[in-house]
């Protein structure tokens, strides 16, 4: 039997007055930010993080949003929604009872009751006070290698043609082969500092979520041979013959071929094949070069340079939070209608 939605709506008031003032939600399609700065009985008023433009949201909305949830077997799209009521959804999953899943793009209504739900566990909810706020009124860059070798190569892709690559200069080919060396290498890095700590905050019981993805503490078993005398120890009594474990050690053959003349050719299988390695790296030159996109970025008025830097900003909100989350009188028809 279904829950009366006035149960629902009672604990989805109670789950949105527990929110500290500071708490931001994120749309799960648009990414927008928004706050939710009062809560009324028959509806409750969000405010836009970046535009301050308030928005009441209406009880018979959630209800709408609840109902189509409730009869969508493997829960609502989110797609259907109205772009502006996507705050509807978000809002709603502060509900224990139903799930946003932002990797699949859809609202689920549970069987139960998620009592063990808590509300900053929820990817599409930040609970720390002024981050968003700050981060707004003054960016500052990483101190990271691979975020400038980033913005440097985003740079070159964008001056380029890259669906008709033989038709790019050698020198430039040369440039992008190295910022994209330099960006794997240091992203590898990175990505290896990343997943230690992860290790340090992931348990074996369950993945962990994020808006792009998940992880999951995984064992990989791994081995290595003790002493050569150990091991045929061991097989000493089996019967398996002595030299069938013996195998050719590579080291000793190198040094074997240090001193007689036996042909290479003999002893190894030999193939070529070429490919193009970086050599050397001008970093001088890539930092004046970043500079100089930034300097100009920064003290341009120039509409191209305008259009240039909010191009830059969003790449960098992108890769910074690639992570966030309006509502329409007939916002009930429309899903009905898709």
């Amino acid at each position: 039997m279904a829950i009366p939605f006035g149960a629902t709506w009672g604990t989805l008031i109670e789950r949105c007055e527990q929110l500290p003032e500071e708490a931001t939600l994120i749309t799960p399609l648009a990414s927008r930010r928004f706050r939710i700065t009062d809560v009324k009985n028959q509806r409750i008023i969000i405010e836009d993080v970046d535009s301050a433009d308030s928005q009441p949201l209406q009880r018979e909305q959630f209800e709408a949003l609840a109902e189509h949830t409730r009869e969508a077997i493997d829960g609502f799209e989110l797609d259907r929604l109205p772009s502006k009521a996507e705050p509807y959804a978000a809002v709603l999953a502060l509900h224990p009872r139903y799930v946003l899943d932002e990797r699949e793009s859809t609202l689920t209504e549970l069987d139960e009751a998620d009592e063990s739900a808590v509300l900053d566990g929820a990817p599409h909810l930040s609970m720390s006070a002024g981050a968003d706020d700050e981060q707004d009124s003054e960016r500052e860059e990483p101190e990271i290698d691979v975020y400038s070798d980033m913005l440097l190569l985003i740079d070159a892709l964008e001056r380029e043609d890259m669906s008709a690559l033989e038709s790019v200069e050698t020198p430039v080919l040369v440039n992008l082969y190295t910022l994209l060396s330099d960006v794997q290498r240091n992203a590898n890095d990175l990505r290896q500092d990343v997943s230690d700590m992860l290790l340090e905050r992931v348990g074996h019981d369950r993945p962990v979520h994020g808006q792009y993805g998940s992880v999951q503490r995984t064992t990989r078993r791994n081995r290595s041979l003790k002493d050569n005398e150990e091991v045929l120890d061991a097989f000493a009594e089996t019967g398996i013959d002595r030299e069938q474990l013996v195998s050719v050690d590579r080291s000793k053959v190198e040094e074997a071929l240090d001193v007689v003349s036996v042909p290479e050719s003999i002893v190894y299988d030999v193939s070529e094949s070429e490919y193009v390695r970086k050599a050397e790296v001008d970093e001088e030159r890539k930092e004046t070069r970043l500079q100089g996109l930034k300097d100009r970025l920064a003290v341009s008025d120039d509409p191209e340079a305008d259009v240039l830097r909010q191009e830059v900003e969003r790449l960098e909100q992108e890769i910074e939070e690639l992570t966030e989350f309006s509502p329409a009188s007939t916002f009930g028809e429309q899903a009905e209608s898709g």
